[in-house]
């Protein structure tokens, strides 16, 4: 909102929340009807084109969105380099209010307006009025209503909401008050309601007017520079008809420069160019190599997860994942995208963090879980791993963190594969199996005596025995196989601890394993039990009387920047133990691996997690 909002602010379906695109189905439905029932010479196919050009745009919009996103984590052409969190999310998700208003318009207008209702494809003397008239009137008003909206009793009433946002991503460009975009579309409207009234509309040149407005409004607020140098020594007058991202940028850093909307020859005319807007351009063009710390190697989940990654939809991406049904009926672009990452895919980088001086990345293998379960699929699986663990190597970076199935024993021995095929690795190896046990031993209520174990024997699960035997806390297994097993590996003098049992009840807490625990198991637990999940994906929840943990993880410290995107099925501001191990090995310098069969010390792993500010997560 606007620091003092004035009339007008809200928009009239804010109260639909996600039902908002109902106020369209009338206008849908009438504009499908009179097409079906009409006869052809008749049928109006401008009314029928709005909703699909309305679709159109948000996918325009949304391209924008994930471009930007991916740039800004990997480019060394940011132009902004500081960080967007939850906050400036939560502002900008509804960008498409004003595609719905325009919409909206366009219903209305076309329903009242003759001349509306049966534009031809092309006419030229159309799209030369709509480039004067743009180049003329549009960019000279916006202009000088751009800087009576930085007026300070319009500024702070309207145009504040705008420039709550520092840092810029595309859709930053629309989010404005419900009036403050009236004010724009009748702006906008100029050149499509001349061409309307002289008889010289035409559908290409109304698409064509509009696609520019996104596209242009997308780029300057897309905090990565893209426009060559070179288009502008081709042709040097183009600097007083075109704006670059980083000539908007300095907007908003500065506020009282660059005021232009497309065409910065109106700042030159009335000298509001910002003074440093070449030498921004120069910097940003010419682009700053940044040295990364720490790059934790992640997987997409399920189909779904990949419009919940950060490059995705960022409100979904700024909440725990949960599946959707709306995405059900996106399967054939979600089966389409696997394919393409299956085929030609590589690693690609996720998002970017810092925690004071620390850099960090995150980059996910094109992989989905099934693949890691199909043992065709290992090798290549593998293979992607290896090239990013060199690529990391080559780089300088220090630790690499193994997360999800990318550690899984089957796969790769816990990462123990890579170090043995290239052990004159510079890199450290950590699949962050201490930190994740410690997460699990300190999720443990003081003065349980006893808990019950379920998982297949691992590395984790060895770790967690060994740690609560030594604690004094007897350790329930209900398979003989797997107590034999974990009896050999333990020492003699903390068997005594572990405790072969089948009994369920008076037990009430459980640490699991996902895809072990049953659903009749869950059910002869007691009311209350605790099931403390230690594995990399939570488990399934089927009692409502039980209190469930995430997985292990850490609530991260208010020092690290550019947090605006969950980590899987975990809540804001929240990483995974596995994840955080990383982060926390780098901090301290520490130059063992962690990986294959070795955990590093736990309870020292932990207390420095506690110094570097990472605290534990709340329990429910």
């Amino acid at each position: 909102m606007a620091s003092n909002p004035g009339p007008f602010t809200q928009w009239p379906w804010e109260k639909l929340g996600n039902f908002k695109y109902v106020v369209l189905a009338p206008w849908v439905i009438y504009s499908l009807h009179g097409y079906m029932t009409k006869e052809t010479s008749k049928q109006d196919v401008t009314n029928l084109f709005i909703l699909p050009f309305m679709l159109t745009r948000m996918i325009h919009n949304q391209m924008w969105i994930s471009l930007s996103r991916f740039q800004t984590s990997r480019s060394k052409h940011r132009i902004v380099d500081k960080g967007i969190e939850f906050e400036q999310v939560d502002r900008e998700r509804n960008w498409d209010d004003q595609i719905i208003l325009q919409s909206l318009l366009f219903y209305v207008f076309n329903a009242f307006h003759p001349g509306a209702s049966k534009l031809p494809i092309w006419r030229t003397d159309g799209v030369i009025f709509t480039i004067l008239l743009h180049v003329g009137a549009v960019e000279f008003l916006y202009y000088w209503l751009h800087r009576a909206l930085h007026h300070h009793f319009l500024y702070s009433r309207y145009h504040s909401h705008h420039h709550s946002s520092i840092v810029t991503e595309p859709i930053t460009s629309v989010i404005h008050p419900f009036a403050e975009h009236v004010m724009y579309f009748l702006l906008f409207a100029i050149p499509l309601l001349t061409m309307v009234f002289t008889g010289t509309g035409s559908l290409l040149a109304l698409i064509g007017y509009i696609n520019y407005i996104d596209f242009m409004n997308n780029l300057g607020h897309c905090n990565f520079e893209l426009i060559p140098k070179r288009l502008f020594l081709i042709f040097p007058p183009l600097k007083y008809l075109m704006y670059t991202p980083s000539f908007h940028s300095l907007h908003h850093t500065q506020f009282r420069t660059n005021y232009s909307l497309f065409m910065p020859f109106y700042d030159y005319l009335y000298g509001t160019m910002d003074a440093s807007t070449d030498k921004l351009y120069d910097k940003t063009v010419r682009g700053k190599f940044e040295k990364t710390d720490v790059i934790h190697l992640t997987h997409p989940t399920t189909l779904q997860s990949i419009y919940h990654l950060r490059l995705g939809f960022a409100y979904l991406a700024a909440g725990p994942y949960t599946s959707k049904w709306y995405l059900w009926m996106m399967w054939p672009i979600t089966v389409a995208t696997m394919m393409l990452t299956w085929m030609f895919g590589t690693t690609f980088t996720v998002e970017r963090n810092s925690c004071d001086e620390l850099k960090m990345q995150t980059w996910a293998l094109p992989r989905f879980r099934f693949h890691y379960l199909l043992e065709w699929q290992r090798r290549g699986i593998n293979s992607l791993i290896e090239k990013a663990i060199l690529e990391a190597d080559e780089r300088g970076v220090k630790v690499v963190t193994l997360g999800l199935l990318n550690q899984d024993k089957e796969l790769n021995e816990n990462g123990k594969l890579y170090l043995q095929r290239h052990p004159n690795l510079k890199t450290r190896i950590v699949d962050g199996t201490s930190l994740a046990v410690a997460v699990v031993i300190h999720s443990i209520p003081k003065g349980t005596e006893q808990v019950i174990l379920k998982g297949n024997i691992s590395k984790m699960v060895f770790a967690i025995s060994q740690s609560l035997c030594q604690k004094g806390i007897k350790v329930l297994i209900s398979s003989r196989g797997d107590f034999e097993k974990l009896k050999l590996q333990l020492p003699s003098y903390l068997g005594s601890n572990l405790v072969l049992s089948s009994s369920y009840h008076h037990k009430v807490v459980w640490l699991v394993e996902d895809g072990t625990l049953m659903d009749h198991e869950q059910r002869q637990a007691p009311k209350g039990t605790l099931f403390i999940p230690f594995s990399q994906f939570p488990i399934k929840r089927v009692r409502r009387d039980c209190i469930y943990y995430n997985t292990p993880a850490m609530v991260i410290p208010k020092s690290m920047e550019n947090v605006h995107a969950c980590e899987n099925w975990l809540p804001r501001r929240v990483m995974s133990a596995w994840r955080v191990a990383g982060i926390v090995n780098a901090m301290e310098g520490w130059t063992e691996h962690e990986c294959g069969n070795t955990v590093l010390d736990s309870e020292k792993i932990w207390h420095a997690s506690l110094r570097h500010g990472f605290v534990p997560v709340a329990r429910p």
